[in-house]
C-alpha cells in the first residue's frame, strides 16, 4: 500500500511546487511603490536613491508647461515631481523627500534629440512607460523617443540615455530647481568632464542668508562631437543695439575656463545611430569639487549601469528585510514596505568618502572618525516623536550616529539643532527637539555617546536667558509665568510652550538618569506649565494674552485648514489639547475624570477633528489605552486609520510625508505598537495588520537576535499580550521588557 501511494506523493509535490512558488510572497524590495505619497501633497519623489544617501535623481516635472497642474513658480511647493503633471523638463539631482518647504532639487541633467536647444520652455516634454523600484527610474522621453534610466549611490548617480539615430544633447541646466537659491558656476576640466558647484538655501524662507554650496563632477561616457556652456544675458537697452544677444540664451563654444551666473549650463552633442548609449555620471560633495570627483571615483569606479542597478537593489533588499510579515494583503504589505523605505531615505549621509564634511554653520571642514558616518537633514520637530525611537530599534548603529552628529554640530554652533540642513540651521517648526531625541535614545538603552556633553548642550537652550538663546528666544517669559502670551496673529506660542514643556520633561528625564537632580526638580516643574493654559470652562487648551487672561474671542476650530490662528501652529485648538504625553493622568484630572478625557478624545475622531497630516496629534488613538478598559478604542482605531489615510496610491498618504514621520506611524501601527510618549521607554500595543511580524535585531545592541510579534484567533480587539508566554498586565510594554522577551504574542477576541 505504502509502495504504491509513493509515486502519487511525489507527483503531487512536483505539481505544488510551481504554485508554492507562484503564492510566496515577494521579496521586501518588490513590494515598494516609490509612487507613493507623490500627491495630495505627500511630496515623495519616485527617483533613484540608497538608504540615507546624499545623491538621489528624480524626474523634475513642476516646471515649464501649462500641461501641469502644479507649477513650482506659481505657488509655494516643495517637491521636484508630482503624480499629477505630464510634463518633464529634466533629472534633478541631491533633492529633499516628504518636506514641506523647497530647496535642493537642481542640477537638472536633460537629455534631448535633433537641434540643440537650451531653453527648458522649448526642451521639455511628456514622458511614457514610467518606472520605479528602490534604487531605479526609468522613462521614455516621448518627444524624442529616448530612454532614460537612473540609478544611485550615496554620493553619486548614473543615467542611462539610449537615444534614436541623429543628433543627441546632453543638458546640465544650472539655472533652475527647486531651491530659491539663485548663482552657479561650471567649469570644462576635459572633453568628457565638466566640476562646479551651486548655491542653495533659504529653507523655508526663515534665514535669507542661510546658503550652502553643493559642488558636482559630471562626466560623459563618450566624447561629443560638439559642446559647450550657455547663460542667460541680462536685458539691455541702448546696447542691445550692438548685441544680438540681450535677453536670450548665449552660447559659448570655444569658452574652455569656468563660466558662473544666475541661470547657467552647459552641453554635450553627439551623432549617434539608433540605439547607441551615452551614459552621464555624476558625483556631489558639501565641501569640494575635488570631493565630488573622489566620491565619484570611490562608488563608481570601473562599474556598468547594471551593476551599480544592482548594488542599490541589495542595498535596500538588506535594510527593508530588517523586517518580515507574514499574512496581510498584498496592498497592505506594498504600504508598510513603502513606508520603511521612505523612513530609510532621510537623514542623510553628508560626509565625502575621505570622511570630511561642513561644520555646522562655520566655515570650518571637519572630518568624522573611521567607521562613523555624520548625517544631514534632520527634520527634528516632525522626526524626534517615532522616526528616531524606529530608527533606533531597527538600525541602533545608526540611530547613534546621529546623536553623535547632532552633538558635534554643537561644538562649532553652540546649540543643537532644530531643523538642520546640509551644516545651516534653518529655525524651521518650534521648540527644543534635538533635546526629546538625544534623551528618548539615551532612556530607550542606546547610550554609546558622550552623555554629558549632550546634556551641557541641551540643558544650555532649558535655562540660558532668552536674549542669548537661539531655540528659546523667549526663554524668559517661559520660565517666569510658566506660558509663552499669544502676542499678534501670527504667534505660535501655544505650540512652542507645548514643545518646552516635552523638551524639559524629556530633559527632566536624563536629569534624574544622570544624577542631576536639582536640574531634574526645576524642569518637571517647568513641564508642569501647561496647566496654565488648561480653561476649564471650554476644557481645551487655550492661548493667554500679555495680561493673563484667556483669548477671547477663541474658536478652537480655528487654524484647521492652515489658516491664521493665534497660538498655534498648523493645527487647531484640538490638535493640540492633549499634547501633555507625559501627564495624561493630570490632563483628566483637570478635565473632571476619565470618562471625560475619553469622551473629548473620542469626539476629535468623531467629529473629524484628527489631523492624520500632522504631527502635534499623531499619538492621540493610542492615547485612550492609558486607562484600563478603554484600550479597545485604540485597537479599534489604528486598523481603521492606516486603511483610510495609508493606500497603495500616489495619493496613498495622508499629507506630507515629513522625512519619515509618517512612514514611522504606519510602520509601527501595522507592527502592532509604539511609542506614545517621548523619553518614556514604553510602547502601547494595537491590533496588528499582519499575522506575524519578525524583526531582525542587531545583537551588538539588544539581547536577543529577533523581536517576533504574533497574532492569535480571530478578532480586532486583543484579548490578551503575553511576552515569552507570560501574560502581559495590560497593553503597555517597557522597550527594555520587549526586547528582552523576543516574542510578543497577541490573542484576539471578536468584541470589546
Amino acid at each position: 500500500m505504502k509502495r504504491s501511494l509513493l509515486p502519487l506523493l511525489a507527483a503531487l509535490l512536483t505539481l505544488a511546487a510551481p504554485l508554492q512558488q507562484a503564492t510566496a510572497q515577494k521579496e521586501p524590495v518588490d513590494c515598494v511603490n516609490p509612487y507613493i505619497g507623490t500627491s495630495n501633497f505627500g511630496t515623495c519623489n519616485p527617483g533613484a536613491v540608497v538608504p540615507h544617501g546624499l545623491m538621489s535623481a528624480t524626474p523634475f516635472n513642476v516646471m515649464g508647461s501649462d500641461l501641469n497642474q502644479w507649477d513650482k513658480d506659481k505657488r509655494w511647493w516643495s517637491t521636484p515631481y508630482t503624480a499629477g503633471n505630464v510634463y518633464l523638463t529634466g533629472f534633478s539631482h541631491v533633492n529633499l523627500s516628504g518636506v514641506g518647504c523647497p530647496d535642493l532639487g537642481s542640477l537638472l541633467l536633460m537629455a534631448t534629440a535633433g537641434d540643440l536647444c537650451v531653453d527648458y520652455h522649448g526642451y521639455g516634454t511628456e514622458t511614457r512607460q514610467d518606472t520605479a523600484t528602490p534604487g531605479y527610474y526609468a522613462t521614455t522621453l516621448a518627444r524624442y523617443g529616448i530612454r532614460a534610466e537612473l540609478t544611485a549611490t550615496q554620493r553619486t548617480s548614473r543615467a542611462r540615455f539610449t537615444f534614436p539615430a541623429g543628433q543627441g544633447n546632453i543638458l546640465l541646466n544650472l539655472g533652475e530647481g527647486l531651491t530659491n537659491e539663485s548663482g552657479a558656476t561650471v567649469r570644462r576640466v576635459s572633453d568628457t568632464e565638466i566640476e562646479g558647484c551651486k548655491l542653495f538655501g533659504n529653507f523655508c524662507y526663515i534665514k535669507p542668508d542661510g546658503v550652502y554650496p553643493v559642488y558636482f563632477v559630471l562626466r560623459v561616457s563618450r566624447k561629443p562631437a560638439d559642446a559647450g556652456y550657455w547663460k542667460m544675458q541680462r536685458p539691455m537697452e541702448a546696447e542691445a543695439a550692438w548685441d544680438s544677444t540681450p535677453g536670450t540664451y548665449k552660447l559659448y563654444r570655444r569658452y574652455a575656463k569656468e563660466l558662473s551666473g544666475d541661470d547657467v549650463g552647459f552641453f554635450f552633442s553627439y551623432g549617434l545611430d539608433e540605439g547607441e548609449q551615452v551614459e552621464v555620471s555624476m558625483g556631489v560633495s558639501l565641501v569640494s569639487t575635488d570631493g565630488a570627483r573622489a566620491n565619484l571615483d570611490a562608488e563608481q569606479g570601473g562599474k556598468s549601469f547594471d551593476q551599480l542597478h544592482a548594488e542599490a537593489r541589495a542595498a535596500w533588499q538588506r535594510d527593508l528585510g530588517r523586517i518580515e510579515v507574514e499574512g496581510g494583503t498584498d496592498e497592505q504589505r506594498t504600504v508598510f514596505y513603502t513606508a520603511l523605505y521612505h523612513l530609510l531615505i532621510h537623514p542623510s549621509v553628508m560626509q565625502d568618502v575621505d570622511g570630511r564634511y561642513p561644520a555646522m554653520e562655520s566655515p570650518e571642514i571637519r572630518r568624522v572618525p573611521g567607521g562613523r558616518n555624520m548625517y544631514t537633514i534632520f527634520s527634528l520637530w516632525d522626526t524626534y516623536r517615532n522616526t528616531h525611537p524606529l530608527l533606533g530599534l531597527l538600525f541602533p548603529d545608526r540611530q547613534l550616529d546621529m546623536v553623535r552628529a547632532l552633538i558635534d554640530k554643537s561644538e562649532t554652533w553652540g546649540w543643537m539643532p532644530k531643523w538642520e540642513l546640509c551644516g545651516r540651521e534653518t529655525g524651521t517648526m518650534d521648540g527644543d527637539p534635538a533635546t526629546i531625541m538625544i534623551a528618548d535614545t539615551y532612556l530607550r538603552g542606546l547610550r554609546d555617546f558622550d552623555v554629558e556633553r549632550a546634556y551641557q548642550v541641551c540643558r544650555k537652550s532649558a535655562f540660558t536667558d532668552g536674549a542669548r538663546n537661539f531655540l528659546r528666544p523667549d526663554n524668559d517669559l517661559y520660565r517666569r509665568l510658566g506660558y509663552l502670551p499669544v502676542e499678534g496673529e501670527a504667534s505660535f506660542a501655544v505650540s512652542t510652550a507645548l514643545e518646552y514643556y516635552v523638551a524639559d520633561y524629556a530633559l527632566a528625564r536624563l536629569a534624574e538618569e544622570l544624577g542631576h537632580d536639582a536640574d531634574a526638580e526645576v524642569l518637571f516643574e517647568q513641564a508642569e506649565g501647561w496647566r496654565n493654559y488648561y480653561d476649564p470652562e471650554t476644557r481645551m487648551i487655550r492661548p493667554r494674552t500679555p495680561d493673563g487672561t484667556f483669548l477671547t474671542p477663541f474658536n478652537p476650530l480655528a487654524g484647521q485648514n492652515f489658516e491664521a490662528n493665534p497660538g498655534f501652529h498648523e493645527g487647531c485648538a484640538w490638535n493640540y489639547t492633549f499634547c501633555v504625553p507625559f501627564n495624561l493622568d493630570g490632563l483628566a484630572e483637570a478635565m473632571g475624570g476619565q470618562k471625560q478625557f475619553v469622551e473629548r478624545l473620542q469626539h476629535c475622531f468623531d467629529a473629524g477633528l484628527y489631523d492624520p497630516a500632522n504631527e502635534p496629534d499623531i499619538a492621540y488613538p493610542y492615547f485612550f489605552s492609558r486607562f484600563a478598559g478603554e484600550e479597545w478604542r485604540t485597537q479599534q482605531l489604528t486598523p481603521r486609520l492606516v486603511a483610510e489615510h495609508f493606500r497603495n496610491a500616489p495619493n496613498g498618504l495622508p499629507g506630507n510625508e515629513d522625512t519619515g514621520t509618517m512612514s514611522a506611524w504606519a510602520v509601527y501601527t501595522m507592527m502592532g505598537f509604539y511609542p506614545d510618549c517621548p523619553a518614556d521607554p514604553y510602547y502601547t500595543l494595537t491590533t496588528p495588520v499582519f499575522d506575524r511580524v519578525t524583526i531582525h535585531l542587531d545583537t551588538a545592541y539588544y539581547p536577543t537576535p529577533s523581536l517576533v510579534i504574533e497574532k492569535q484567533g480571530v478578532g480586532p480587539y486583543i484579548r490578551r499580550a503575553r511576552l515569552s508566554g507570560k501574560a502581559l498586565p495590560g497593553f503597555r510594554v517597557t522597550h527594555d521588557a520587549l526586547l528582552r522577551a523576543g516574542t510578543l504574542t497577541l490573542q484576539m477576541k471578536a468584541k470589546h
